[in-house]
């Protein structure tokens, strides 16, 4: 008995919140423009999936994402370099002929850029970051262009993850995310 009543208490408790959180007040006011009193601070960039979670130290990653990419080239260039070299030890050039200082300048600067006007990919094998779509092999690139060599076939179990698609297809239409697991 005494459990049937604890039921009861809490089921009336439901209702009644439910109750009174579909009320209907909030229309009369009307819509409500966003509020952007006060500070807001940003605390994390990664416009290129990896770079930051490679390159940056840990002691690095506050001040990384809060400088603004404009200054990240000058202010962490040389230590990208040094890590993409400890990384890889015998790099010279990547597949887009870049030396280890202008690679990491590139890496550097996080941003995603885009082609208004052509192809949109992270990298294609022409086309090379103008922007990024979903089934863009993103982690691959990063990793061919980083173990590679000039010709992307140097350190074949490093340029890759083996990851070549998406667990479920991506839609065809807005989202175009893939459906979720169930």
């Amino acid at each position: 008995m005494k459990f049937n009543n604890m039921k009861i208490a809490a089921i009336a408790v439901l209702i009644s919140l439910t109750a009174y959180n579909c009320s209907n007040d909030d229309d009369s006011n009307g819509p409500k423009d966003p509020e952007f009193s006060g500070n807001y601070v940003q605390e994390d960039q990664m416009a290129r999936p990896a770079i930051n979670t490679v390159f940056v130290a840990m002691a690095q990653k506050d001040a990384f994402n809060v400088t603004v990419p404009s200054k990240q080239g000058a202010a962490y260039q040389a230590s990208f370099e040094s890590r993409l070299l400890a990384l890889n030890p015998g790099y010279t050039t990547n597949a887009l002929g870049m030396d280890a200082a202008t690679f990491t300048g590139a890496l550097a600067t996080d941003v995603l850029t885009v082609s208004l006007d052509g192809t949109t990919t992270f990298f294609d094998g022409t086309n090379v970051l103008t922007g990024r779509t979903l089934a863009d092999d993103v982690i691959d690139v990063e990793l061919l262009l980083i173990f590679g060599g000039p010709m992307g076939a140097d350190n074949g179990t490093l340029s890759s993850d083996n990851v070549d698609a998406n667990d479920k297809p991506f839609l065809s239409s807005f989202p175009y995310l893939a459906t979720p697991h169930m």
